[in-house]
């Protein structure tokens, strides 16, 4: 494999893809078995779902400082060290005895995964093309949707016997991880824009960085303002569906299933009805299409699918599912018998149904918020960006994930279980509205952002070449 040529370069970006899948099997790992440990460490289930809305906002303020340093040197060390930390950190989280070690370990981790967010989005960005941003932005974001489906499913079925054992896979997955970026090749900041091919085909650079004078011009800009806030209200609404495979085990266990096989149920019903989250590249391309056409394009398509979504949510909530799976049998019988409802019980088919379309249509968000971060801002700026955005989605995801367990548990007198949760769930799912219309507010602005980052580039690349 030739250094630099097309062979290494897409090993690369196949190691950052991959990476940015396994930091949400990390996620993913926790909400399946939040009753297994805290049996284990002697504390209710609501407070190791404390502890995951502690992480998400552990890691989108670590995130902001990653973004910062990567943006102002070498990306590639900061990535190979975040990864080592969450690593170290999913390692002393299976090997914990208490609540307080458990805690320490899983914010260890969230201070790596704050690494490998932030500052892989800035390499990526400087791969892909401005025509295709919305295409290739759906894969990495797929790949963290595929990585929290995988982070259920190992933690539902590894941890079915032992919750131990899937933080240990983990942690052996991550080193090897950490041993591919060696070979990476260093992608060259701000080389995916059209403005700058001719200076670095002459064999110039791309030398600006970031500095703390640039931050206020960030703020001022009227796009980034709507990106960063949606996330407070979408994350709300994505933070709670991390408690779904705990509605389907509810649901299992409400007719009469015993607890372990209503975890593996609970985990696979979840995997399938995420499954509609694959379908963010049709929003991706359906964002780069309109693109081309209307500056306006990617912010529309976001906004349409968020608001679209909301009855499909509320018809997989409220939609009663009956299951026939053997008690007490094998992972693999539990399985088969899991997908099997999806055919003969006509309940669990609509439900699958409702579930892929709403996923489909708020996936349409991710791979154009992504693009549209990489299209209003500057090359050296959009790490830190993505990391204040990212910050404001812990903010959001903390506060759907800590809140709904509130609001589960207030909801039990009028609604038992599983109504509780399902009504729960249907309530935050309400706070993709004001996204929706953040997204059409940026649709006004971005137009403007996007013409200026252009214009800039530009005035760059002439006095680069033309001294």
């Amino acid at each position: 494999m030739r250094r630099g040529g097309q062979g290494h370069r897409t090993y690369s970006v196949a190691v950052f893809v991959v990476l940015a899948s396994l930091d949400n099997v990390a996620i993913g790992l926790v909400p399946p078995l939040y009753g297994k440990i805290g049996d284990a460490l002697e504390v209710p289930e609501s407070a190791i779902g404390l502890v995951t809305a502690v992480t998400f906002l552990v890691s989108a303020i670590a995130a902001v400082a990653w973004a910062y340093t990567g943006d102002r040197g070498n990306r590639k060390p900061l990535l190979m060290m975040g990864t080592l930390l969450w690593a170290a950190g999913t390692a002393g989280t299976a090997l914990s005895n208490g609540y307080a070690a458990f805690f320490a370990a899983q914010v260890l981790a969230a201070i790596g995964l704050g690494a490998v967010a932030s500052v892989g989005f800035s390499v990526v960005s400087d791969l892909i093309s401005p025509r295709r941003r919305g295409l290739v932005m759906s894969l990495w974001g797929l790949s963290q949707g595929v990585g929290t489906l995988a982070g259920t499913l190992v933690g539902g079925v590894l941890g079915r016997g032992d919750w131990r054992l899937p933080f240990l896979t983990l942690t052996v997955v991550g080193l090897v991880a950490t041993l591919a970026y060696l070979f990476t090749y260093d992608i060259r900041r701000g080389q995916s824009d059209t403005e700058l091919k001719g200076v670095l085909a002459s064999g110039g650079d791309y030398d600006y960085r970031i500095s703390r004078s640039d931050v206020p011009t960030i703020l001022r800009r009227r796009t980034n303002a709507w990106l960063v806030l949606q996330g407070v209200t979408a994350q709300v609404a994505f933070g709670s569906l991390v408690w779904l495979p705990v509605l389907f085990r509810e649901r299992a266990e409400a007719q009469g299933y015993s607890e372990d096989t209503a975890i593996v149920v609970g985990s696979i019903f979840a995997i399938l009805f995420q499954l509609g989250g694959a379908l963010s590249i049709v929003g991706g391309l359906v964002g780069d299409r309109l693109q081309r056409r209307t500056p306006r394009g990617r912010a529309m398509v976001a906004a349409v699918g968020v608001l679209a979504a909301l009855p499909f949510y509320f018809v997989l909530f409220f939609v009663p599912l009956r299951v026939d799976v053997p008690d007490g049998a094998s992972a693999g019988a539990v399985i088969r018998a899991v997908l099997g409802s999806v055919v003969t019980e006509p309940t669990v088919g609509l439900s699958l149904l409702a579930a892929i379309v709403a996923l489909a249509m708020t996936s349409a968000n991710s791979p154009n918020w992504f693009a549209l971060i990489a299209d209003v801002n500057l090359p050296e700026h959009r790490g830190t960006v993505y990391s204040l955005g990212n910050l404001a989605n812990g903010v959001g995801r903390a506060a759907g994930n800590g809140l709904v367990g509130v609001v589960f548990r207030a909801l039990q007198g009028p609604f038992p279980p599983p109504l509780n949760y399902a009504v729960g769930l249907a309530a935050f799912q309400l706070f993709f509205v004001p996204t929706g219309i953040m997204y059409w507010l940026a649709s006004r602005t971005s137009p403007r952002d996007i013409a200026e980052v252009h214009a800039l580039l530009e005035a760059r690349a002439e006095r680069a070449l033309h001294p």
